[in-house]
């Protein structure tokens, strides 16, 4: 994947808001004669008829959004009722689960095919249910794979519908656009990059922020952090993430330490921190490391990635969703993925994105180096680090794109989720093909 040549421009992008004539602004109760400085339309009461809300969440990152979603939704629709699917964090804010939400939370295809026909049981009774118990609106988040299909079904009958969390269309298997346009009404995109792919297929969108950016404050404090994992204030630090799956351990374990053991014979001062998910990764790791027979030492800690990130001058990482952590924690990084050789045949022909780090997909162009399937050997891995560690000024012009990033994605997520909710149920339906 080659580097763009295009510079990045260092300005918030564009939000890509819905257009004010495509949805217009709803009515909100008591928002006349407001006093100078009273809240903004957007914090007060629309609605106190009991508005129906359907929502399904597939996994902890979706239960996390919907909780925050229901939090500022309850803001505008007191007695709004929530139900479908949903994991304890949405429960805790009254919402009523018909299933518990683990058993959607399935990844791989072998384990999917394993558990095929329950989920499509699970699908077809909500779908049922929805269709005979009406929802004002019916938000699917993330879990495309699942959520689409009945956002479609629930749809073609007239239910209004959204999606918060964007597939991977913009990068692979893009003529999924198609389906997605016949199933929802709006979608909600964490990523500025992917408000515009919608924009240009003409699907209702709104961009809204990725809450780790409100969550994640702009400067993160190494010192304090290194404290907290016990470590030397006055050494290099380097945080190993290989992943937190079993497969990317696999994959990936191995050239990490590797990677490590070659850092350490050039810096020796370097200490290296590598957290672990759970037990069971724990083990994976330690195996890996049993099997080289290095004078290594490596720090083991139980959770606290972003603290690891946090106290790390450089972070050595498996390419997702950790790539947008440590970019928003403002560290440098080497990404790297490795997976199956026939996996990675099938991914090369269907990717049509230039980068797999979100930083560079944010920036739209190579600001932090990816390393992927051979090329993540434990030689480059070393090189690209110790680069990182030898050039002071290429990290603070680093802090500064990355700090512009950050700014960008900083928009107060859950608000404007909600916000676009509301002013989908608030508009007139309108004729849009099924």
């Amino acid at each position: 994947m080659k580097e763009q040549d295009s510079k990045l421009d260092l300005a918030p992008q564009p939000t890509n808001h819905i257009p004010s004539k495509a949805y217009p602004k709803a009515t909100f109760a008591h928002s006349e004669g407001l006093a100078e400085g009273a809240p903004s339309p957007d914090d007060l009461v629309i609605n106190l008829d009991p508005v129906r809300i359907g929502m399904v969440a597939g996994e902890i990152s979706g239960d996390i959004l919907g909780a925050g979603l229901i939090r500022e939704l309850r803001k505008k629709f007191p007695n709004a009722q929530f139900e479908g699917i949903g994991g304890p964090l949405m429960i805790a804010e009254g919402f009523d689960s018909h299933v518990p939400m683990e058993r959607l939370s399935v990844m791989g295809l072998v384990e999917v095919l394993g558990r095929i026909f329950e989920l499509i049981g699970i699908r077809r009774r909500l779908k049922r249910h929805f269709l005979q118990n009406r929802p004002d609106v019916f938000i699917g988040i993330d879990a495309p794979d699942f959520t689409l299909g009945l956002e479609l079904a629930l749809r073609k009958q007239g239910i209004k519908t959204a999606h918060y969390v964007s597939p991977s269309v913009w990068a692979w298997r893009q003529k999924r656009i198609f389906k997605i346009a016949r199933a929802v009404d709006l979608m909600l995109t964490l990523f500025p990059f992917e408000a515009k792919f919608y924009d240009e297929h003409k699907v209702p969108v709104r961009f809204v922020g990725h809450p780790l950016a409100d969550l994640i404050p702009l400067h993160s404090s190494k010192e304090k952090s290194r404290q907290e994992l016990g470590l030397d204030l006055h050494k290099t630090v380097v945080g190993l993430l290989p992943g937190s799956r079993s497969g990317e351990i696999h994959y990936l374990g191995d050239v990490f330490v590797q990677a490590a053991d070659l850092i350490a014979k050039a810096r020796p001062d370097v200490q290296f921190v590598l957290p672990y998910v759970n037990d069971a990764r724990k083990q994976q790791i330690e195996e890996v490391l049993g099997n080289h027979n290095l004078a290594l030492s490596i720090k083991l800690v139980q959770g606290q990635s972003r603290t690891v990130m946090a106290a790390s001058d450089v972070i050595l990482l498996a390419s997702g969703t950790a790539t947008l952590e440590a970019m928003l924690i403002k560290r440098p990084m080497v990404v790297a993925y490795r997976m199956s050789a026939i996996t990675y045949a099938i991914m090369t022909r269907l990717m049509k994105a230039p980068f797999i780090a979100l930083p560079n997909l944010l920036a739209n162009r190579l600001v932090v180096p990816e390393l992927i399937q051979a090329q993540a050997s434990p030689t480059n891995l070393a090189k690209e680090v110790l680069k990182h560690l030898s050039s002071a000024e290429d990290q603070r012009a680093l802090e500064g794109v990355f700090t512009n990033l950050h700014s960008s994605l900083r928009q107060d997520a859950s608000s404007q989720a909600a916000t676009a909710v509301a002013e989908l149920l608030t508009r007139k339906n309108e004729i849009r093909e099924k």
